[in-house]
């Protein structure tokens, strides 16, 4: 069979036995639900608390501490001195075990929390209606409205474009938004950014609409394809773990070395050798340093905490000190290292420069500047939304938020700009024609025309 990119519409339509209009009905996506699954990246099965509780005595120098905290105990019964030294060494293994327990656990709920509060919403058209659901119930066939602002719950086969325009950074690295179109391609072997009639997973709609019919969900998806193959990657150990290990087998083999040294060495004198092994054991229990295991995790919770007032979640303690250890970060640069965010950094207006990165007081704007922020405000598509706590979001193509961003700091709102002078009629931009125009009506009744777009084209 022929990759979805490779099909004309009806074809892919055809496959899923779905209509345009009518999408599927409300049977056909149970069904299709049970067989497919729900619509979202598989994880990890979590760990029982017992079990991360025991995990922490699988250190080569924890089983040491046990042993000496069970010869400890052996010793102290045949001299009659008691079990207090082995109960101080179980208390400080079981402290130590109960720290990386409370980190693990803590971690773990932070990111359960997370993922709830991300679960997005889709626009879906089913039984011939379009009706909002959570995203981990589409499945493959479902037929999904995109809008601006909208992020893509699944990869998906284009069938209807309108300027659409999807940011993909996340997957390809690129940070310009890919222009979209319905198109099918001859090409067979076609990298996953010039797949211009797909739209995948984790993309997010910066201009336009369109609408798409889902081919893949879940771990089918290129992200979850991605996810599959993080999460069959083997655990390593972390430096630290193999310095303690490394630290724990010699400290074994010097105990060995003592008790054999030294019940050599007193059975050469004539001495009892249960005498002389008991010494032995006593010497080699009192060489292991029992405190080392719970410093050593203090120190890394310590370090977790500083970084959770940072906004990082650490999700083991070891990785404190991985991250500590690390030499060279490979990293895509987008979206990672930067925020993916363009921002205005000069305009000119009638020859003369103004410098936006320290930007002029709102009152001292002259009439020609306030007229270039108001037009480029009115012949933007992008979407600014107030939050409670002052501040504000946008959804849209790069670069016309930008413009509303710089344009907000100067005292100019979209929201309101859009509100006094409505837009009457517009043309939207393409990649051919390379820039758009809107007709705004302004306060005095008369109407004005808005161009934007490529340099030589404007002008």
């Amino acid at each position: 069979m022929k990759p979805f990119f490779n099909q004309p519409v009806g074809e892919v339509l055809q496959q899923f036995n779905v209509s345009p209009d009518q999408g599927l009905s409300s049977a056909e996506a149970k069904k299709k639900l049970e067989e497919a699954g729900p619509n979202q990246l598989a994880s990890k099965k979590q760990k029982f608390i017992a079990v991360i509780f025991f995990e922490q005595f699988r250190s080569s120098m924890v089983v040491i501490l046990l042993i000496a905290a069970a010869v400890s105990g052996v010793i102290g019964v045949m001299e009659g001195e008691g079990l207090t030294e082995t109960f101080i060494i179980l208390a400080i293994l079981i402290v130590n075990a109960i720290i990386g327990v409370m980190e693990e656990t803590k971690a773990q709920s932070s990111l359960d929390a997370l993922n709830k509060m991300s679960a997005p919403r889709s626009k879906v058209l089913r039984d011939g209606e379009v009706t909002e659901t959570v995203s981990t119930q589409l499945v493959p066939g479902d037929i999904v409205i995109l809008d601006t602002g909208d992020i893509i719950p699944a990869d998906m086969r284009l069938i209807e474009a309108v300027n659409l325009k999807i940011q993909e950074s996340a997957l390809t690295g690129e940070s310009v938004p890919a222009e979209k179109s319905t198109e099918a391609i001859d090409t067979e072997d076609v990298p996953l950014g010039d797949r211009d009639n797909m739209a995948f997973s984790t993309g997010v709609i910066t201009y336009g609409r369109g609408k798409g019919v889902i081919v893949s969900t879940g771990m089918d998806t290129e992200v979850g394809k991605i996810a599959g193959m993080l999460q069959s990657a083997q655990e390593t150990e972390t430096p630290m773990g193999k310095r303690l290990e490394q630290l724990g087998k010699i400290l074994g083999y010097v105990a060995l070395g003592i008790c054999v040294l030294i019940f050599a060495v007193g059975m050469l004198y004539g001495n009892h050798w249960l005498e002389m092994f008991m010494m032995a054991v006593s010497l080699a229990v009192a060489a292991i340093p029992e405190g080392l295991q719970i410093v050593s995790t203090i120190v890394l919770a310590i370090g977790v905490q500083r970084l959770v007032k940072l906004n990082a979640i650490v999700r083991t303690l070891p990785s404190v000190e991985s991250l500590g250890s690390t030499t060279v970060i490979c990293s895509d640069k987008t979206g990672t290292l930067t925020q993916n965010k363009m921002t205005v950094v000069e305009g000119m207006v009638s020859g003369n420069r103004i410098d936006f990165r320290n930007p002029p007081v709102p009152e001292e704007l002259s009439d020609d500047e306030r007229i270039l922020l108001n037009s480029s405000l009115l012949c933007t598509d992008a979407h600014l939304k107030m939050l409670p706590d002052g501040t504000h979001e946008n959804a849209g193509d790069p670069t016309e938020t930008a413009i509303v961003d710089i344009a907000l700091a100067l005292n100019l709102n979209k929201n309101e700009e859009d509100r006094k002078y409505p837009r009457v009629s517009e043309v939207p931009f393409d990649s051919e024609r390379k820039r758009m125009a809107t007709v705004n009506q302004m306060a005095d009744g008369k109407l004005r025309v808005n161009v934007k777009g490529g340099l030589d084209e404007v002008l």
